[in-house]
């Protein structure tokens, strides 16, 4: 009798693994699609080569050029104040007026210097924040389009890094480290993206 009800359990036991097997294999094809429904995007390369990126650098280059000349007809006013100054009587009140006008505009040179590189920063922040946000969008529109359930940043690391602080950086930084199968929507998103320039 303990025979037969340690047999019994057994084929119970049997046939319990059997299902459970059963639905683990039947639930295995509906994970692949969920896989293929995983894309990748290179925001690295958009940054690069989009439209938006090569009119802000244009842009920069002039706006930076302009500033720059400006710095240099200061510099060349103050080269020319301090060659007159020789002329003047050491100590005397044209002398000491003349210094007092160099060291206020040599003052106003370096602050003007730091303004600008300020400026040029400030707006290259707010160019790239402008260009993330637009990547999001478009990103989430193809997405959309695609049927895609999750989109994930798949940026290349180049090595030897310059340094260990970039090795490093690039290590904490990279999370994406396989993306087989995974649809690429790089090119459709930076599609979209200079579409909206050309507009």
């Amino acid at each position: 009798m303990k025979v037969r009800a340690v047999v019994v359990l057994g084929c119970l036991i049997g046939a319990v693994v059997l299902c459970m097997g059963a639905e683990f294999h039947q639930a295995e094809p509906e994970a692949d699609k969920v896989s293929l429904k995983i894309g990748v995007v290179n925001i690295q390369r958009i940054f690069l080569t989009c439209k938006g990126n090569a009119k802000y650098e244009g842009e920069a280059k002039a706006e930076k050029n302009k500033l720059d000349a400006e710095l240099e007809k200061l510099g060349a006013e103050i080269k020319a104040e301090q060659a007159g100054l020789r002329t003047l009587k050491p100590g005397s009140s044209d002398h000491i007026a003349q210094v007092e006008e160099i060291l206020t505009k040599q003052a106003g040179l370096r602050t003007k210097e730091e303004l600008y590189k300020r400026r040029l920063e400030l707006k290259y922040q707010l160019f790239i924040e402008g260009l993330y946000k637009d990547i999001l969008r478009e990103t989430s529109e193809v997405a959309k389009q695609k049927g895609l359930y999750l989109v994930q940043v798949k940026d290349e690391v180049e090595f030897p890094a310059p340094s260990l602080n970039d090795a490093m950086m690039a290590i904490r930084t990279h999370k994406l480290l396989y993306s087989g199968g995974c649809l690429d929507i790089t090119d459709e998103v930076m599609a979209r993206l200079d579409a909206a320039i050309d507009n």
